[in-house]
């Protein structure tokens, strides 16, 4: 398959760059270029994400967003369809994701897109409109989509819609995105157009009173009703497991669960160690309206969305974790230090569960300073916080933002120029193994997909801050990489690691995160001792905390109902307390934590239980 994926890891020397020099240089580039050949990624997945539009005609406010992922499996590739992007993507290796603008599409994006694959065919629905008609192609690289011109006209229309084929080839719908009604299903009749067959069924709804995890708001805390939406179905081993998402994408709790049965349209069964996907702290936050797809080698991958909501509470981006199924059936989203280097699916692990790195995140906090002033202008942003529906703004742009891990929070760069760079001390010699530059659109002023977008640069290291070594030249890159990861051919050791700017795009460089992972070279850090985990009286509650571990940088906590299948987990910094506020009333759990630094992950606690 013929990449456009442009990743250049060429030596170059920084120079100034007017309009036509940078055009030769990017022309001359083409010859030099290559496919990534690694073997990690790290999340967000690393794509072109589209440019909304949503308010260019109101406030002119600019910015990506990737979200609702739905995922197939065809002929070996996998095909990639997210909300409002004007096409889809492309892989078969799960790193190297190619942009298709299909010949036919949804003028304006498809919404919450449905895919499936049935008789060599992927069929999709996914009109923003929500009384659109499926339509299907048999060469989707290609992208000649075709409609049957036969709307699917259910009551209340289609929202965040799921397509699910059957063994026996009957197809099934299901949908709905509120706060108000439950998940539909409905079957649709393959062999007349895919219209409704019979009555839509009522399957399940929330239940935040019962289900901690369902409950609104940033950490479960708000009184706003909580919505589900982005249904997806899953069968293994003869059980339909129905995925769902919930309590709203905009905040670091959006998650999914799942209900099980042994027929499509039910009766459904509430999980009892819901919820599967779930990611409330770290970098990046949230793991919900996903979808789960199996890839060449047997193994289940779950790709989800992940908060932002910065530029508009909808500004979000895909997450890849690995997924699958226990021995007894339990549905599991392995989502711990899931935004750090993991193995990817062609690259042999001991146990596709648990496909981190073990490279660890060594730039947090550390040292930075850059030659260039921080901006001082105000943002341009659509701000829902007083309603309650997002975040409240954080403005401040100076270089103490770029290595806070906090993907909200960004540094802004007065100028934006080759002469530009920003430095990280280490404090401490390391091995350097990846990077990830993580832009941000700071009064952006782009929008939907222009062939322009690329982003620049040059990342050297050093042992003494004095002598430089080059360890990846991207200053020809012609490929938009807005979460810039690159993996080093070997690790560095190094104290200082340094991003020089060459271009981008944008108006502003901004960058939300210059993240660097890798391992130090001194010791493990010690099991967090003392660990006590005490159940409120609201039973969705629970209060765990454990003695600070000299020299941790944080702590991960892990939780389920089985004592060896502690299949949850919450990341945290510089916090020896938490409030778990994901529990199920009417359930038990088991409880863990351990602590991290540069070095590493120390040996887990005693196992605690509450009944």
């Amino acid at each position: 398959m013929k990449r456009i994926l442009l990743s250049i890891l060429s030596i170059g020397v920084l120079a100034a760059c007017s309009p036509e020099t940078q055009e030769e240089e990017n022309s001359s580039a083409a010859s030099a270029v290559s496919e990534r050949t690694f073997k990690t990624y790290c999340n967000p997945i690393d794509i072109d994400y589209t440019y909304m539009s949503h308010y260019r005609a109101r406030n002119n406010v600019s910015y990506r967003s990737g979200a609702d992922p739905a995922i197939v499996n065809f002929k070996g590739k996998y095909y990639l369809f997210v909300t409002r992007s004007h096409g889809y993507w492309v892989s078969d290796d799960m790193s190297n994701w190619e942009f298709i603008r299909p010949q036919s599409w949804y003028f304006n994006g498809s919404n919450a897109p449905a895919a499936a694959v049935k008789d060599g065919k992927i069929i999709l629905l996914g009109d923003p409109s929500g009384r659109g008609a499926v339509i299907q192609s048999e060469n989707p690289d290609l992208g000649d989509w075709e409609t049957n011109f036969a709307v699917i006209n259910v009551p209340g229309g289609v929202q965040d819609p799921n397509l699910f084929v059957d063994d026996d080839g009957k197809v099934y719908l299901y949908e709905e995105s509120s706060n108000k009604w439950p998940i539909h299903g409905i079957e649709l009749d393959a062999e007349n157009y895919y219209i409704p067959m019979g009555e839509q069924v009522d399957l399940f709804n929330l239940e935040p009173e019962k289900h901690g995890w369902e409950r609104f708001g940033q950490d479960h805390k708000s009184d706003l009703k909580p919505f589900i939406e982005g249904p997806w179905m899953v069968k293994h081993n003869g059980t339909y497991y129905l995925e769902y998402g919930a309590p709203g994408t905009q905040w670091n709790v959006y998650a999914d669960g799942v209900y099980t049965s042994d027929s499509p349209l039910g009766p459904f069964t509430y999980a009892p160690y819901n919820p599967i996907s779930y990611k409330p702290g770290g970098f990046l936050k949230g793991s919900g309206h996903g979808s789960t797809v199996e890839d060449n080698n047997g193994n289940h991958w779950h790709f989800a969305t992940m908060a932002i909501s910065v530029n508009y509470k909808f500004e979000r981006r895909i997450g890849m974790y690995p997924a699958g199924f226990e021995e007894d059936g339990q549905m599991f989203v392995n989502t711990a230090y899931g935004d750090y280097p993991h193995y990817l699916p062609d690259t042999d692990v001991e146990e596709h569960k648990h496909r981190f790195t073990g490279w660890m995140l060594l730039s947090y906090n550390k040292p930075v300073k850059t030659n260039s002033a921080e901006v001082n202008k105000d943002i341009n942003v659509v701000d829902e916080s007083e309603g309650g529906y997002m975040q409240e703004q954080i403005r401040e742009f100076d270089i103490g933002q770029i290595n806070d891990e906090e993907i909200r929070s960004y540094w802004v760069s007065e100028a934006n120029n080759d002469s530009i760079y920003v430095e990280l001390d280490l404090e401490k010699p390391m091995d350097v193994k990846a990077v990830q530059i993580n832009f941000q659109d700071f009064n952006s002023e782009i929008f939907g997909r222009p062939d322009t977008l690329r982003q620049q640069f040059v990342i050297k290291t050093s042992l003494d801050g004095t002598n430089w070594e080059t360890v990846a030249d991207y200053s020809k890159n012609q490929r938009d990489m807005p979460h810039g990861y690159v993996e080093l051919d070997k690790a560095v050791e190094a104290r200082y690691v340094r991003y020089e700017h060459v271009y981008c795009t944008n108006k502003y460089l901004a960058i939300s995160e210059l993240r660097v992972f890798g391992n130090g070279q001194e010791t493990l850090p010690e099991t967090p001792s003392n660990f006590s985990v005490k159940r409120q009286s609201d039973r969705r509650n629970a209060d765990l905390q454990w003695d600070a571990v000299d020299g941790a940088m944080g702590y991960v906590i892990y939780w389920g109902i089985n004592k060896d299948k502690l299949n949850l987990a919450a990341q945290m910094y510089g916090q020896n307390a938490y409030e778990l506020r994901a529990l199920n009333t009417d359930q038990g759990y088991y409880y863990q934590v351990e602590a991290f630094d540069e070095n590493g992950i120390s040996k887990k606690s005693e196992v605690r239980y509450t009944e």
